[in-house]
């Protein structure tokens, strides 16, 4: 219990520092996180914000898997809906507490980019890390992975170029051009992964935080 009491709490540190990076890649003004590309789209385009929109479209993803693993759902990842709660709410505030980030050149903003796919990356590792939960939009990658017999990593790279897709599209028809995508998705879409991998080979304690999931036997 004390074990699944410190992983879950890692778990949700990870989720509010990922929600945290998200918000900085975004006050970079050079374009969100591919992830993030629809809702934030939508949220320049309609009234509910960022995280609300985000919110939508990740029980979207939660009832994807449903409807694609059908029996082989484990009803314990309904507990997606909680995260995606966390996860949404620490986007807007997030946003909320960085109104005064508007970087005045292109060099400022290259550089909160840089250090908001740090954080990102730096929460992805933290959450990973204690195996509790999937997130609503790793898990549908996982779904579609499975269901398609195909490789999760592949799944990944079509999902998010797909995710990419989407959101170019509704920014032309809802503003004529680009708005809120950018070099910065791209950018971001590379840099993430190769921090990723940074901290997991030079962050110590994050294989303290998995080795709590797989306790030795005394």
């Amino acid at each position: 219990m004390k074990n699944l009491t410190l992983r879950t709490f890692f778990f949700v540190l990870g989720t509010v520092i990922n929600s945290c990076g998200i918000a900085v890649i975004t006050k970079a003004a050079l374009g969100t996180s591919p992830i993030s590309s629809v809702p934030y789209v939508l949220s320049l385009a309609f009234t509910p914000t960022f995280g609300q929109i985000t919110f939508v479209l990740n029980m979207f993803f939660i009832l994807g898997q449903i409807v694609l693993l059908r029996r082989r759902f484990h009803w314990v990842q309904l507990l997606q809906i909680l995260v995606n709660v966390v996860f949404s709410v620490f986007i807007d505030i997030a946003m909320h507490l960085l109104w005064w980030l508007d970087p005045a050149s292109i060099l400022a903003e290259l550089l909160f980019l840089i250090a908001g796919c740090a954080i990102l990356a730096f929460g992805i590792c933290i959450e990973v890390a204690p195996n509790v939960l999937m997130v609503p939009g790793e898990g549908i990658v996982n779904a579609i992975a499975w269901f398609g017999k195909w490789r999760f990593g592949s799944v990944k790279i079509a999902f998010d170029s797909t995710i990419c897709v989407v959101a170019c599209m509704l920014s032309f028809y809802f503003f004529g051009g680009l708005n809120g995508l950018g070099i910065g998705t791209i950018i971001s879409a590379v840099l993430v992964g190769r921090f990723v991998n940074i901290f997991n080979k030079s962050l110590f304690f994050l294989n303290w935080i998995a080795a709590l999931a797989y306790p030795r036997k005394s």
